[in-house]
């Protein structure tokens, strides 16, 4: 239990920075309510899952190799860019104010949050933050001790979402729709910079290789 709890923590130190889902997540959650800010974290949470499996398995150390890391940053700040420039450009289209029903599908806010967890550079910023702690924990003569480590961490992860979303539903009570537009152009904005920031990562990568 206390090998758990520890995870939990780290889970959540992992999910407290602003990252893209958060900001993607945040933007939902004021735009369409709880559910649909949520539906945006499982979708970052699939992905999560994925890459545990991976390294379960041994097979995200592929992702580590220089020749195939670096193009990935750069792939990564294709999405996040494309993501940011619709965020603005939909500033002002399916909000929701509270009290009212969204028009925008649970399935549709997932799959906003699985394209920016999917990212290349997302996946490649993951596993540099935290694929190195999972990696070390897995013992193969304990393969259970991995499994609670990185149940550990996706609780710590899913703790965070749901505070930051009941957090956010409460503020979304007191906002109207120009205000939710504006953290809308914002969210867009922090998303182009984290894209800017994947670029950065890919040309200090393509120095470092050649």
């Amino acid at each position: 239990m206390e090998l758990f709890l520890t995870y939990v923590l780290a889970g959540l130190a992992v999910a407290m920075p602003i990252g893209a889902i958060t900001v993607e997540m945040s933007k939902q959650g004021l735009k369409n309510g709880f559910m649909h800010g949520w539906a945006v974290g499982l979708g970052g949470m699939t992905i999560d899952l994925i890459l545990i499996v991976a390294l379960y398995l041994g097979l995200a150390s592929i992702l580590q190799i220089p020749f195939i890391q670096v193009p990935m940053w750069l792939v990564g700040a294709v999405f996040l860019f494309f993501i940011g420039f619709e965020s603005i450009k939909n500033a002002d289209k399916d909000i929701t104010l509270s009290g009212k029903k969204p028009n925008k599908s649970f399935i549709s806010s997932y799959w906003n949050g699985f394209l920016v967890a999917i990212s290349p550079g997302n996946i490649v910023f993951w596993l540099t933050v935290f694929g190195t702690v999972l990696t070390n924990s897995y013992d193969t003569s304990e393969p259970a001790m991995f499994l609670i480590i990185a149940a550990g961490v996706l609780t710590g992860i899913l703790l965070h979402d749901i505070g930051l979303l009941a957090i956010l539903a409460y503020t979304r009570k007191i906002m109207n729709r120009k205000m939710i537009k504006r953290f809308s152009i914002i969210a867009g904005l922090v998303l182009i910079g984290f894209a800017g920031y994947f670029v950065y990562e890919f040309i200090v990568g393509m120095k470092d290789l050649i």
